[in-house]
């Protein structure tokens, strides 16, 4: 891997993932809300930002979400849903990607292997799914993951060596998951960046369309 794109690269894990690979010498473009002003919610900024890339990229890093707007929780019921708030969650984790989705298969290399990945979360799994709630997050994330699947067919068409997957981080120790992690077992960004790029490096085009955790076991959808 020579150059990597990484959108979300402020955040805890988006961060990590930049700082890590350029210890492994691999040249990091960065995009972020807060240091460039890339807003996903946003068509015109995603489209300013990405427009002025040429890329190839080997990969392509998107770690942009919300668990709950500012003002608001993951839902512990049905009747906590708001409208409002639901759409404020959609807005970033499937809306944003699908429109950075969009600029990838111009940025992607085509004559070498080359990787998409976006994080999702296995409470997006709708089969995994056993206690409920949080229904603007996991819903969220269940059609960011069908949107990842239906890229993967796409890309697969011109895009032959690529792989274009979801990705399950863990529970990561980050201002995103400080007041929600409860007894959940939480590893540092660090951490978690190492073992991603690691379930990265190992992709093939075989496993395009699919949705791994942190230690490249198939989540199911």
């Amino acid at each position: 891997m020579d150059n990597a794109l990484i959108i979300g690269a402020s955040g805890g894990i988006g961060a990590a993932i930049a700082q890590e690979l350029e210890g492994r010498g691999v040249a990091v473009t960065r995009l972020s809300r807060s240091d460039d002003g890339f807003d996903v919610t946003d068509t015109a900024s995603v489209d300013h930002h990405l427009d002025r890339l040429a890329g190839p990229f080997d990969l392509i890093f998107v770690a942009v979400g919300i668990l709950a707007p500012l003002d608001a929780g993951p839902e512990k019921a049905l009747s906590a849903i708001d409208a409002a708030h639901m759409a404020q969650v959609f807005a970033v984790n499937t809306i944003g990607p699908a429109l950075i989705l969009r600029h990838v298969p111009r940025l992607l290399s085509k004559v070498k292997p080359a990787v998409v990945a976006t994080l999702s979360a296995r409470v997006g799994s709708i089969g995994d799914n056993t206690i409920g709630g949080w229904h603007s997050y996991r819903a969220s994330k269940a059609a960011l993951n069908q949107i990842i699947r239906g890229a993967a067919i796409e890309l697969g068409r011109s895009h032959k060596q690529a792989a274009c997957v979801a990705l399950h981080p863990g529970t990561v120790e980050t201002p995103f998951t400080a007041d929600y992690a409860g007894r959940h077992k939480t590893m540092p960004a660090s951490d978690a960046a190492a073992h991603l790029l690691d379930v990265i490096a190992g992709l093939t085009p075989v496993q395009t369309g699919h949705f791994y955790d942190y230690a490249g076991k198939e989540v199911v959808w």
